[in-house]
C-alpha cells in the first residue's frame, strides 16, 4: 500500500501570517512616516520584509506582498487609492513586483541567501534594491498618474528613492543574518511553491 502523507496546512497559514505582517507593515509605513501629497510615504520599510518574506517563503511570501500592499496601503492608509478600488487592485501590482523580481533573480542565478560572496550580494543589490524598486516605481507612479494626472515624476522619485533607501538597509543585513537559519526551518522554500 502506498504511503499517503496527510495535506498540510502550514503554508496557508504562513500565507495569512505573511498577509497580516504585510498589511500592518504597510499601513504603519504610510501612516507613521511623512507621505508626500499622494500618500507615498517618503521611506517604505514595508517593502524590505515583503521582499524577505518572498525570498524565504517563496511565492507565498509574493502573494502576500500583493495583498499586504493592496489591503494595508492601499485601501486602509491612502483615501485616494480606497476611493478608486479599480485602479488599486491594478496599483497593487507593484508591491508583487518589488517581491516577485528578486525571488525570479535569486532563484535563477542560484544566489546563496546568507550572502557570503560578492557575486550573490551584487545580485541582491542589483535585484532587490535596484531593478525592482525601478519597476515598482514606475508602476505605481503610472497607475496613480490615472487618478492624479501630473503627478507622476513626484510619485515616481519618492516611491524609488524612499525603497531603495529602505531595501539597501534593511535586506542585505536581514539575509546574512537570518537566512542560515531560516533556510534549515520546514517553512523555507527553495524554489517557488515547493
Amino acid at each position: 500500500m502506498k504511503n499517503v502523507h496527510e495535506p498540510t496546512y502550514s503554508f496557508v497559514i504562513l500565507t495569512l501570517i505573511l498577509i497580516i505582517v504585510n498589511t500592518v507593515l504597510a499601513y504603519a509605513s504610510v501612516k507613521l512616516i511623512p507621505t508626500n501629497a499622494s500618500g507615498i510615504s517618503y521611506i517604505f520599510p514595508a517593502v524590505a520584509f515583503m521582499i524577505l518574506f518572498t525570498l524565504w517563503y517563496g511565492a507565498y511570501g509574493a502573494v502576500a506582498a500583493y495583498i499586504g500592499t493592496l489591503v494595508g496601503s492601499g485601501f486602509l492608509a491612502v483615501q485616494l487609492l480606497a476611493d478608486n478600488p479599480g485602479i488599486a487592485l491594478i496599483w497593487a501590482v507593484a508591491g508583487l513586483l518589488q517581491a516577485l523580481i528578486p525571488l525570479v533573480a535569486v532563484r535563477s542565478f542560484e544566489v546563496d541567501l546568507a550572502l557570503e560572496n560578492r557575486r550573490d550580494l551584487v545580485i541582491i543589490i542589483l535585484f532587490a534594491v535596484i531593478i525592482n524598486n525601478l519597476v515598482g516605481a514606475a508602476w505605481g507612479a503610472w497607475t496613480l498618474s490615472l487618478i492624479e494626472p501630473g503627478m507622476m515624476g513626484s510619485i515616481f522619485s519618492t516611491w524609488l528613492i524612499g525603497n531603495v533607501i529602505a531595501t539597501l538597509v534593511i535586506v542585505p543585513l536581514a539575509l546574512r543574518i537570518f537566512s542560515p537559519k531560516i533556510q534549515k526551518s520546514r517553512m523555507f522554500v527553495k524554489y517557488y511553491w515547493e
